[in-house]
């Protein structure tokens, strides 16, 4: 036993004696010089620039002697980071007893107690934060201590301390967010960087401002507690805004920048938005937030993406980046609840399970005992509307009939479909939504929204969205969500203004001059306004409402959302050909004629639609609701309507508008089909290129009804 201790003294007089003199050996200088920084850029799909040059690894980095570094800054960080800086050799064992008892309470890692120059180790070194990584930190922080003054550590540690979006150091940082160099930043701007230090991607300004600012808080209460700010001063920190960048530095499309540069910050990129598309619709931002300011909302963002592509055309996350007021909150990529938007994916998977548009659904007062208790799910306009068939039951967004649906249907199959169309967002279980996640029940991204939407243009085939200009590869990450003609059938129904003119009436901002599949949604409390418009070639989403969640003042997603998407998808095609939809004909539906309220075949004397069925879906039975003398239903004849144009009407062919869009939508209600002419020509589409003169529109339903309206185009 005496032979074992001797020899355990032994290794360890020797490991102490060879630890003291590698501590002893001076710090390679190469590890201490500061690193070459040769520039890269970050670029729109035409080379244009979104972001000012980094270094070869991302870093944007400059070194500056701690002379140029405000004190401000040295005090922020020692109140933050390393109080006892002056006052330990590199290791604080106080701190370190301090943080082993707390981890030994919690059972896990809670406080490193990491020193300055322990944190100035690990830089220099890629030492890791597990127990060994902790251990070199250690002794590397002893061997700096004992070589380096302690203003030269700060120095290596100021210049080096990673600040995120790539900012290394706290001149890059104070460059990045303030606009500054180091020798001019504030007490506000101080506080900011040392608070960000411990996590620069979870405490990040530009992506997380809400936890930016308490840490913003924490820093100038310690600065405060250690003498370093008057209560005053601290108080008048806490109310400046967050950042205000240099504009001399490039910082375009900031959200999306920022995005990008939290999951890359290597090399030279080429993004795929297209700056001109993306500042002409934060102009739109803009001015939608100011139109609707008096109606409660302050808030709006929009993203544009190519369906065949997947590519981000136009990432607006809020109307000014710069706001103090959380305008780096971005809600691209933020959750929140959206409305009726999802119930499209409902339909889509209801027409695979074998119903298919003319299928009657019913639109009557029903309540559901949940888990939580009686449901009672009511329609926007606090009507019920009968017997209602699913083409208007999903264009005119009646919620009565999707709660039953998603009953019938089941809500863990919804969400499984869900889940395919890459709404990653709903975590939860079926049980924890309910049938309420037929009506938007659970917290999605736009980003979601928009690239769950261009599946549908897609075929029913969901690839995820990227930011980058890949080469035309073969693409092998797709999955379907639904099949082909169901996809189809929901468009279809989506770009038919007639199906949601029983809510909508025939005037929304909805109308195109070419084929756009269109769904608004509004959450609960009216706290959130979505639209999404897809067209075969591109897919836009708005959302328009407040980051605090304060409901708005009767603003729907017609109201609120919808002119903001309809610029938005207008713009969008002057750039890129919108196409045309993938028509259910293509796909091998059938068109059949069935009676509209019955659903079933339509006789001679029933008031009839055109809808299309899969084959060997169509209804079998002849409707016997409008048979003469029959005591079923009343025999009802449809008054032939013209609802555009209407007889005196002038046009004007809007200046700069491609002769494309310049066409008017012709309109009418009764006996389907019906033929159009204008001048006595025929007219094969449901819009007409306007020509300047005098001119007659004459419409003939299937009853042999004619009218005519007489138009003027200027």
């Amino acid at each position: 036993m005496k032979v074992i201790l001797r020899r355990a003294v032994i290794a360890a007089v020797v490991a102490v004696v060879a630890f003291a003199g590698w501590v002893a050996l001076p710090v390679p200088r190469h590890m201490l010089s500061a690193p070459a920084a040769p520039s890269v850029t970050l670029r729109d799909r035409h080379g244009i620039v979104l972001r000012t040059t980094r270094a070869s690894d991302g870093t944007r980095q400059r070194w500056v002697s701690l002379a140029d570094i405000d004190p401000q800054v040295v005090q922020a960080f020692l109140a933050v980071e390393d109080r006892r800086f002056f006052e330990h050799h590199g290791v604080d064992l106080r701190a370190m007893a301090r943080a082993f008892v707390s981890d030994a309470r919690s059972g896990r890692v809670v406080s490193g107690a990491s020193t300055i120059t322990m944190q100035l180790a690990r830089e220099l070194t890629g030492a890791g934060r597990s127990w060994p990584g902790k251990l070199a930190q250690i002794a590397w922080a002893l061997r700096l201590d004992a070589h380096l003054t302690k203003q030269e550590i700060l120095e290596q540690y100021l210049n080096r301390i990673d600040l995120g979006q790539g900012a290394v150091g706290v001149p890059a940082a104070a460059a990045l967010y303030f606009g500054t160099t180091a020798s001019s930043v504030g007490l506000a701007h101080a506080a900011l960087l040392a608070g960000m230090a411990h996590s620069p991607s979870r405490e990040n300004p530009f992506t997380a401002p809400t936890r930016a600012r308490a840490r913003r808080a924490y820093a100038l209460t310690r600065m405060r507690v250690l003498g370093y700010a008057t209560a005053a001063d601290a108080m008048r920190a806490r109310r400046e805004p967050l950042v205000s960048p240099d504009p001399s530095y490039a910082f375009l499309a900031p959200h999306f920048v920022a995005h990008v540069l939290s999951t890359n910050t290597r090399g030279d990129v080429t993004t795929s938005l297209d700056l001109g598309l993306q500042e002409e619709i934060e102009g739109e931002v803009r001015a939608t937030v100011d139109a609707l300011h008096d109606r409660g909302v302050r808030q709006a963002a929009v993203v544009v993406l190519s369906n065949r592509t997947g590519e981000v055309l136009a990432w607006v996350g809020s109307p000014d980046f710069w706001a103090d007021s959380a305008g780096q909150t971005d809600m691209v990529i933020s959750l929140r609840q959206p409305g009726s938007s999802l119930k499209p994916f409902l339909y889509g998977l209801a027409f695979d399970a074998g119903y298919t548009p003319g299928t009657l659904l019913s639109d009557v007062a029903r309540t559901y005992q949940t888990a939580v208790g009686p449901y009672h799910p009511r329609n926007y306009d606090r009507r019920y509307h009968g017997l209602v068939r699913a083409r208007e039951a999903l264009a005119s967004s009646y919620n009565v009939p999707a709660v039953g649906l998603a009953d019938t249907l089941g809500v863990d199959r919804f969400l499984r479909t869900l889940h395919l169309a890459g709404f990653a967002s709903l975590e939860h279980s079926s049980e924890y939504y309910g049938l309420g996640l037929a009506l938007g029940d659970g917290d999605v991204s736009l980003l979601e929204l928009a690239n769950a939407y261009r599946s549908l243009a897609n075929g029913g085939l969901w690839r995820p969205a990227r930011w980058d200009m890949e080469s035309g590869a073969a693409r092998t990450d797709a999955r379907r969500v639904l099949s082909a003609r169901s996809a189809a059938l929901v468009l279809d129904i989506l770009a038919d203004p007639d199906a949601r003119t029983p809510a909508f009436g025939t005037i929304t901002p909805f109308d195109f001059p070419f084929p756009v599949a269109v769904k608004t949604g509004t959450s609960r409390h009216f706290t959130d306004n979505w639209a999404v418009g897809t067209t075969r070639e591109f897919t836009v989403a708005v959302w328009a409402g407040n980051f605090t969640g304060q409901p708005m003042a009767g603003v729907s997603g017609v109201t609120g959302a919808g002119p903001l998407l309809h610029r938005s998808v207008m713009l969008t095609a002057r750039r890129y050909q919108p196409g045309l939809l993938a028509t259910p004909a293509s796909l091998g539906a059938e068109p059949v004629r069935i009676c509209r309220l019955s659903g079933m075949l339509a006789g001679p004397q029933c008031p009839y639609v055109t809808e299309w069925f899969a084959p060997g879906t169509a209804p079998a039975q002849l409707c016997d609701w409008h048979v003469s003398g029959s005591t079923s239903a009343p025999s009802v004849r449809a008054a032939l309507r013209l609802v555009s144009p209407h007889d005196g009407d002038a046009y004007a062919i809007p200046p700069g508008v491609d002769a494309r869009y310049a066409t008017l939508a012709l309109r009418a209600e009764g006996a389907a089909p019906m033929s159009w002419s204008v001048d006595g020509s025929p007219v094969h589409a449901n819009r007409w290129t306007l020509v300047p003169g005098a001119h007659s529109v004459t419409v003939t339903s299937a009853t042999g009804e004619i009218v005519t309206a007489h138009i003027e185009v200027q």
